[in-house]
């Protein structure tokens, strides 16, 4: 089984256990992508601390650098692990770079630098950014960047479907 078909697997086994009637209303996608973007998120508050805390570079620098590498390891995880799209790069990528660059302007820079400037920690209002660049991100990648990836998921259990069909006429 490839990768991203175990990782797939594995996010729609923990989304069925989910209680109190989450199972329901929670894509196995979300699981997939908060996993993904946990991960990448704690890449981008480590970039950011050596950028910013360690190395004094001045915060819109050290913001745009940590979120920048954290995006575009995002984007790879997600296109292969979570979505499994097969769609062009050539198509895809442009559309995700405009994504993260307006999500980047609203909500990492613009967001992050406000509550900075009026006193809130910037570790903290990194962190209140990326509450409020979640939604944006997911819903953006889910039904604009990776969009093929619904039809291609449909296909696939259609296909899962026919494989798995007995008839009883056989």
């Amino acid at each position: 089984m490839p990768r991203g078909a175990r990782f797939a697997a594995a996010m729609a086994a923990v989304t069925r256990r989910l209680p109190f009637g989450l199972s329901r209303v929670v894509a196995p996608s979300l699981l997939g992508y908060l996993l993904i973007n946990l991960c990448t998120f704690c890449l981008d508050l480590t970039l950011l601390a050596v950028f910013h805390g360690g190395l004094k570079w001045p915060l819109p620098v050290a913001v745009t650098l940590s979120y920048g590498s954290a995006s575009a390891v995002s984007y790879v995880l997600n296109r292969v692990l979570n979505f499994r799209s097969h769609g062009a790069l050539g198509r895809q990528l442009p559309v995700f770079a405009a994504v993260s660059a307006s999500n980047y302007l609203v909500f990492v820079l613009g967001l992050t630098d406000a509550l900075a400037a009026v006193g809130v920690y910037y570790e903290l209002a990194r962190v209140i950014a990326a509450l409020c660049e979640a939604v944006y991100l997911y819903a953006m990648m889910r039904w604009v960047v990776f969009r093929d990836a619904r039809r291609s998921a449909a296909a696939r259990a259609a296909q899962l479907e026919r494989a798995t069909h007995v008839s009883p006429y056989n």
